[in-house]
């Protein structure tokens, strides 16, 4: 039986799992344990290794199963060729791989950092809000280098992970 991946609005993943559960699919959302980034504490929450998205395995691609589950509260599509109305079938081997992580319980670092070259806004800190390029990273160590122009000058500014996303 084929899997498929299915597109959910954000932060709906567990709302569009139980409704996909309810209407008796098999569903697969793999979570990873992080610790969470918060100034006045750390703990470990589970969140999705794929933000935004889920597996569920379909016995037929019929147009009443398609419907019936892009009919779930949060769904927004199931993934296929650009501008194609077929999904693609996710290869059995993908899907294993991934169950295979999650149940070994190793820790998974999810980076979204940004690459050298592009931008980057700084989310804390004394200069939350300014935008610039980022020039240099080490991630082992979470520091980075943001190139920030003002006055028609280059300054560079070393962060910490938390204080940077990417644009």
């Amino acid at each position: 039986m084929p899997w498929y991946a299915v597109h959910t609005r954000s932060r709906h993943e567990d709302r569009v799992y139980a409704g996909l559960v309810l209407k008796l699919f098999q569903v697969f959302l793999p979570k990873i344990e992080v610790w969470s980034k918060r100034k006045d504490r750390r703990k470990k929450i589970m969140i999705p290794m794929f933000p935004g998205y889920l597996f569920v395995e379909l016995l037929s691609l019929d147009n009443e199963t398609k419907l019936d589950v892009l009919k779930t509260f949060g769904v927004v599509r199931i993934l296929g060729k650009p501008r194609g109305v077929e999904p693609i079938a996710i290869p059995d081997v993908k899907i294993d791989a991934i169950q295979r992580l999650v149940r070994s319980k190793v820790e998974i670092q999810q980076f979204q950092y940004p690459r050298i070259g592009e931008p980057a806004l700084i989310t804390d800190g004394p200069f939350k809000g300014i935008e610039g390029v980022m020039i240099s990273t080490d991630y082992e160590k979470e520091l980075f280098v943001i190139s920030i122009d003002l006055l028609q000058r280059a300054v560079a500014i070393k962060l910490e992970g938390f204080q940077i996303k990417r644009i």
